[in-house]
């Protein structure tokens, strides 16, 4: 991870894309520590793709948690095909 005053970021803007192109994270500080981290789009990518799995594996955690204490409703395929029609 490399730290870049503003002013240095600034004038070497293709260094520092390079770098985080490369994989390697680039953070600006700011005042009132409002930072800012420059990443590759594929670095990007796999954060939110774990981040949506971690959310994905927390939604399927609930449903069987709910399948375990009997929090289910049951339907027949005739309701089913009824409530298409609705």
């Amino acid at each position: 991870m490399t730290i870049a005053k503003q002013m240095d970021f600034r004038s070497n803007l293709k260094k520092y894309f390079d770098m985080a192109f490369s994989g390697e994270p680039v953070i600006i500080p700011r005042k009132e520590n409002r930072n800012v981290v420059i990443l590759s789009e594929k670095e990007y990518k796999a954060m939110e793709k774990a981040r949506n799995n971690e959310a994905y594996l927390k939604m399927l955690e609930e449903s069987e948690r709910q399948l375990r204490e009997g929090k289910v409703i049951e339907k027949t395929m005739e309701e089913l095909l009824a409530m298409e029609d609705e």
